[in-house]
């Protein structure tokens, strides 16, 4: 029965197939044309199904790939499954989806966070930074919070793309949800200086660390 749905359901993605939006996410890294908003529409109509999540998967491409992320069971994958995943997911967005909305979700979360921020891969480091600027946020307890900035602080200044990022997003966190340890944040970013060039449109905030912890600490305040 699957089987039927998942040749519709490739058959639905492949007729979504948009050659502007593939260039727009070309520049962004990323290997599909499909509207995000038409692939999120799919998932809705289809709800949670995790076999088809896992036929989906299988069958490769990053649009069938994100659409799997979206109506999967996160709890039902082992750690083993979702390191492999990860390691198979080279387009950012689908990195970035199954790390927020199916990792995060995980019982194995933490313990793929220890194992991947020491992985050599620039993207798999990424993932672990990723799910630990997310404790930053939420879950803090335990963690070496100046630890974390010692490393950020000798390593995000020569970090490669994606893991400079995630870097750059756990200091800001730090900047941002504790303040005993803001000022120490805003002269780390403020010296190293990373993405402080970085094009930012009009009413967005820059990922610059400084602008980004003064803005969000600046909104607190006025709530």
């Amino acid at each position: 029965m699957t089987g039927a749905v998942l040749e519709a359901v490739l058959a639905e993605l492949a007729a979504l197939e948009d050659p502007n939006v593939r260039a727009a996410n070309q520049k962004r890294g990323d290997d599909h044309g499909v509207n995000l908003a038409r692939l999120r529409e799919i998932a809705k109509r289809l709800k949670t199904q995790q076999e088809l999540a896992l036929e989906l998967w299988a069958a490769g491409g990053t649009a069938a790939r994100l659409l799997a992320v979206l109506i999967c069971r996160p709890k039902e994958f082992g750690p083993d499954e979702l390191d492999t995943m990860l390691r198979q997911s080279g387009a950012p967005k689908l990195q970035d989806w199954l790390v927020n909305y199916v990792v995060r979700k995980s019982p194995h979360a933490e313990t793929l966070r220890l194992a991947w921020m020491a992985d050599p891969d620039e993207r798999v480091a990424s993932a672990g930074w990723e799910l630990t600027a997310d404790r930053v946020a939420r879950k803090p307890d335990g963690l070496d919070l100046p630890g974390l900035l010692d490393t950020i602080e000798a390593k995000m200044k020569d970090a490669p793309g994606r893991l400079q990022w995630s870097m750059n997003t756990t200091l800001a966190r730090i900047g941002i949800e504790h303040a005993p340890l803001r000022s120490r944040a805003l002269d780390i970013g403020q010296r190293l200086g990373v993405l402080k060039d970085y094009p930012t449109p009009p009413n967005c905030t820059s990922p610059y660390a400084p602008a980004w912890i003064n803005e969000m600490v600046s909104r607190q305040q006025r709530a």
